[in-house]
């Protein structure tokens, strides 16, 4: 079984010491998303985990808790995003600089093998338009040079969560272009400017000795350079780790994605970052307000209904 922690939030940010409680326990509960009533007990003993996959902007909280993981025989690996955008698109991100150093200083502890570098996603804007992409894209592969063996990118899928986010935006001076589901004018775009902008990654990849992969991405950017590449990836999974894992696709996925199987530990609703275009928060008051009725001691992220203090 591999362990997805989390596609639905930032565990290593902001519920590292609940994930080592559980850890510790041997199992945790996650309800489900459509039906809270409905609860999943799922194990996280050694012996049940093939592989835990950490989805992360900060990971420095859980730094403190690897020799730990470690010591009970786990395997797992980073998907480690890290973006440079303007506070109007990503307001609670850590900056580049500091995320930057955590990121150096994870792969001094785990190796540049286990940290993907996920340049994602490529939010296009008036302020953020492809020569941005093309010179922060540089500047931050040329700092990971050595640091990282691969980097994922892919470009921004509207859900209906973050669209009344994002129309926002055009207030505050970074009026987005949804060049990739526009249906109008603006669907031309496309064929502009993308095979240019996704040449130019691929290029720059190239020259930093990263290899290069989409995540999800209905459009096939390989003849541009970047092959579709899957983020639970049993490949690199057996490659490190030398132990045999499913292959089986994750049919609960996208259809463009290349993920194998997995379980999520992670709860919607509950991450603090605040980025404009997250799918995974409906509100950042609510999610503000289920992290402070997060227990770390208790079974799951946080028990729905729950009033912050309820323990």
């Amino acid at each position: 079984m591999i362990i997805s922690a989390s596609r639905r939030t930032d565990i290593p940010a902001f519920y590292a010491d609940w994930f080592i409680n559980r850890v510790r326990e041997g199992s945790c509960e996650v309800p489900n998303p459509f039906n809270p009533r409905q609860v999943a007990t799922i194990s996280l003993k050694p012996e049940d985990v093939d592989s835990i996959v950490f989805w992360t902007r900060s990971p420095r909280p859980l730094f403190r808790h690897l020799r730990d993981l470690d010591g009970r025989g786990f395997f797992y690996y980073f998907q480690y995003t890290l973006l440079d955008y303007p506070a109007v698109i990503d307001p609670h991100s850590p900056p580049a600089w500091r995320a930057l150093d955590t990121f150096r200083a994870l792969v001094d502890r785990i190796g540049p093998e286990r940290v993907v570098w996920r340049y994602d996603p490529i939010v296009l804007s008036e302020i953020t338009p492809p020569e941005y992409h093309l010179e922060t894209f540089g500047r931050l592969a040329a700092a990971l040079r050595g640091y990282t063996e691969r980097t994922v990118v892919s470009f921004l899928d509207v859900y209906a969560k973050a669209r009344r986010r994002l129309a926002e935006t055009q207030n505050e001076g970074a009026g987005l272009l949804n060049i990739l589901h526009d249906d109008g004018d603006n669907q031309n775009i496309l064929y502009d400017i993308v095979p240019k902008l996704v040449t130019g990654l691929a290029q720059i990849a190239h020259e930093n000795d990263l290899e290069i992969q989409s995540c999800a991405e209905a459009i096939d950017l390989a003849p541009y350079g970047i092959p579709p590449g899957k983020c639970i990836d049993a490949g690199l999974i057996e490659q490190l780790s030398g132990r045999i894992v499913t292959h089986q696709k994750d049919s609960g996925q996208r259809k463009a994605c290349g993920c194998v199987v997995s379980k999520d530990i992670g709860m919607y609703d509950t991450c603090l970052f605040g980025c404009r275009y997250c799918y995974a928060t409906r509100s950042f008051a609510l999610a503000r307000r289920n992290h402070a009725a997060h227990d770390p001691g208790a079974a799951s992220i946080y028990v729905p209904g729950a009033e912050p203090g309820c323990r």
